[in-house]
């Protein structure tokens, strides 16, 4: 493999290079040979896995926002994740708007009025009545839940892993070198490839899922402005096209072409908010963004901890129970996201603190959210008729926004625009604000795709580097088609069956951290050897880099 890889000119790991192409390309021809097979087995794994380990799901992601919190706070939280006096490449904001951008953008534009108006419509909690204050109020803590600090939990584990043990250690940048404290040398073995062999395909999936649910909107929004249909085909055009563009962008390099588009994105999606603030009901809406911060935490703990224990006396339509639908799907979807956004935001935060990251990337996008989902949220529930008596009063036109979200998720945004000035001049803007997010999503994840292929935050060769956009395209394409009718169903258990091994995988990083932790506070602990960093591309490891197991350059009590 090694002569194969200097023949087309790669700089990578022969192995873990051409064992996930090669499983991804497997995959996309059993799609296309045995789709049903396939669809059928994704169903199952999913319907076992929400019975049997949707527990395991909400109860980790509250152990990892414990752990998180517990590091920030610890005297652990004065580490510098970087080299000794090494101080941030970014500025606070480009460093919020390039993890923002790369991290949850395309889901606050295709959730942002779409869950709350679902949880609005049909409740999930028992003895609530639809459209109802309660309903609202409910609709809009949950939607907070799913998109806010908890997701933010998910992604900062891994970041902080990442951080710790790639900027501060300089040990290869792959998701194996989280694992150096509990597999010493074996990182570079065959347990290590397998470790990030299963990352970058869980981050594929991942991500393909998203450049689903970006493509499904994008066809939404077109066929509202232009009648182009919203099937298949039309989902896969766009795919194409604007994998195109992302590929542009991976060519262009990170500082160029992710940073450039994210700034642009975060803002318009700014513009877009603020205008939803300005043209609706603006007091009941500011009154409606104070009043969300207090709904949000006194309900968080009830929804953190809320495991759906009587779906089975109560089972939904789909016999899995509503968590198995929302919550376990949302995890698990995250979780795909990991390793991608985690090793992307630990690169971009280079030489900041623990304390320092883990707030600012928990914190700062959760906020962003909260404000973003009592905005879209509260101004569509408001259009659909908020309360009993406001639905009489409204008559025919109550429920509008309910009904298109009950026939098209991706529609809804669209749906609600139809209440505002402007219209199609807004739609279309929805519709170039998804689908920047969608080449950002793509160019990011194939950056870091490809940095876990060659070990270094160097990117490889170009035509490296276009392989893995051009993959995660394809890999969406064949989603959309195996969907087909079933749409977000079908999205959701490919998802939640790929999600798990890598849930249980960030999930072992929490004693490697606490390991590498403990490191800190004896100055001649050795945890096994260094590896011999000069083999992996970082250059000859000087005598201070070597001499002390996963000592960091500098003291303990730096």
């Amino acid at each position: 493999m090694e002569q194969l890889a200097r023949r087309l000119g790669l700089r990578t790991d022969p192995t873990i290079f051409f064992v996930s192409a090669a499983f991804t390309i497997l995959f996309v021809l059993a799609l296309v040979i045995f789709p049903e097979a396939i669809g059928d087995a994704f169903a199952a794994g999913r319907s076992w896995i929400v019975t049997n380990l949707g527990w395991f799901f909400v109860l980790g992601v509250n152990v990892w926002l414990g752990f998180l919190i517990w590091a920030a706070m610890s005297r652990h939280g004065h580490i510098r994740l970087g080299r000794k006096g090494e101080r941030p490449v970014y500025s606070n904001l480009s460093w919020f708007t390039m993890l923002f951008a790369g991290g949850i953008g395309t889901v606050l534009m295709f959730w942002g009025v779409a869950e709350p108006i679902s949880h609005f419509s049909q409740p999930p909690l028992p003895g609530v009545e639809p459209y109802t204050e309660e309903a609202a109020k409910d609709a809009i803590s949950i939607a907070i839940y799913h998109l806010g600090l908890h997701t933010w939990t998910i992604f900062t584990l891994p970041g902080l892993a990442f951080a710790y043990f790639i900027n501060r250690y300089d040990l290869p940048v792959r998701v194996s070198s989280v694992f150096y404290p509990l597999l010493g040398e074996g990182i570079h073995g065959p347990v290590g490839k397998a470790i990030d062999i299963a990352s970058i395909l869980g981050t594929l999936f991942g991500v393909a899922v998203s450049l689903g649910l970006g493509s499904s909107q994008i066809a939404a929004g077109l066929d509202a402005l232009f009648g182009t249909g919203d099937g298949a085909f039309v989902k896969v055009m766009i795919l194409t096209v604007l994998t195109i563009v992302a590929v542009g962008s991976i060519v262009a390099g990170l500082d160029k072409g992710v940073k450039m588009l994210s700034n642009l994105n975060i803002g318009m999606a700014v513009a877009l908010m603020i205008f939803v603030l300005v043209c609706g009901s603006t007091l009941f809406l500011l009154r409606g963004i104070v009043e969300t911060f207090g709904l949000y935490f006194s309900n968080l703990p009830r929804l953190a901890f809320w495991n759906d224990m009587l779906a089975n006396e109560n089972p939904t339509t789909d016999g899995w129970g509503w968590q198995g639908s929302w919550t376990v799907f949302y995890w698990a979807w995250t979780v795909t996201w990991s390793p991608f956004i985690g090793l992307f935001v630990a690169r971009i935060s280079r030489g900041r603190t623990v304390r320092e990251f883990v707030f600012g990337v928990l914190l700062a996008p959760s906020l962003f959210t909260l404000i973003w989902f009592a905005i879209f949220g509260w101004q569509a529930m408001d259009f659909d008729g908020l309360g009993l008596a406001a639905r009489e009063a409204m008559g025919d036109s109550a429920g509008e926004i309910s009904r298109a979200v009950a026939d098209s998720v991706p529609l809804a945004m669209f749906a609600f625009f139809e209440h505002f000035p402007f219209t199609t001049f807004i739609q279309g803007f929805a519709v170039v604000i998804v689908a920047i997010f969608f080449a950002t999503s793509s160019d990011s994840a194939s950056l870091v795709v490809d940095m876990l292929c060659t070990g270094s935050a160097t990117p490889g060769p170009v035509h490296q580097r276009v392989f893995w956009g051009a993959a995660e395209g394809v890999v969406a394409a064949m989603l959309i088609v195996l969907a087909g009718e079933a749409g977000l169903t079908a999205l959701q258990q490919v998802i939640t069956v790929v999600g798990l091994p890598i849930f249980v995988l960030v999930s072992m990083m929490i004693p490697s951290i606490i390991r590498g932790f403990a490191a800190e506070d004896i100055e001649h602990i050795s945890i096994g050897t260094r590896p011999d960093l000069e083999e992996f591309g970082h250059g000859p490891a000087s005598e201070e880099s070597t001499s002390g197991g996963l000592r960091p350059e500098g003291s303990p009590a730096e």
